[in-house]
């Protein structure tokens, strides 16, 4: 990459993130992620958070009402059901395949701009670890932040 002149040279910065799980559901990371990004000395630019797991996704979604984390665990039931007659892929119990599909159905990477060193969130919004699996894990999500 070629500096422009007149312009700051782009930063990088990387970082891993251990989350633990106690098992099926939203886990909120809003605030581990804004405190890493404040650090990194980078005002404008690009965050960039990577899960490292196929059972196991991210998404932004409301954080003022529980309930709508609650709403969601429903749905996800009701339209990934761990059924074992649906599924050939049971290595690790019948919520292995379900997880699977739940992180496919979602995310595995979210992409957030970053305006004088904070992530550009909404009012309501807030980062979060979804997990698909029904025992506790501790899972890595990678942050990369790319910026001036």
């Amino acid at each position: 990459m070629t500096d422009v002149p007149g312009q700051p040279p782009l930063r990088q910065a990387l970082h891993r993130l251990t989350v633990a799980t106690h098992g099926k559901g939203l886990v909120e990371i809003t605030r581990d992620v804004l405190a890493w990004t404040a650090g990194q000395g980078v005002g404008t630019g690009l965050l960039t958070l990577w899960c490292r797991h196929t059972s196991a996704s991210l998404t932004v979604q409301e954080n003022a009402d529980p309930t709508v984390r609650e709403d969601i665990a429903r749905y996800f039931e009701a339209l990934v059901p761990e059924d074992p007659a649906r599924y050939a892929h049971d290595d690790e119990g019948p919520d292995d395949m379900p997880a699977h599909l739940r992180a496919m159905l979602t995310s595995t990477q979210l992409t957030i701009p970053v305006a004088d060193g904070v992530p550009v969130l909404g009012t309501w919004q807030g980062v979060y670890l979804f997990e698909h699996r029904r025992r506790p894990h501790r899972r890595e999500i990678v942050l990369h932040l790319l910026g001036e």
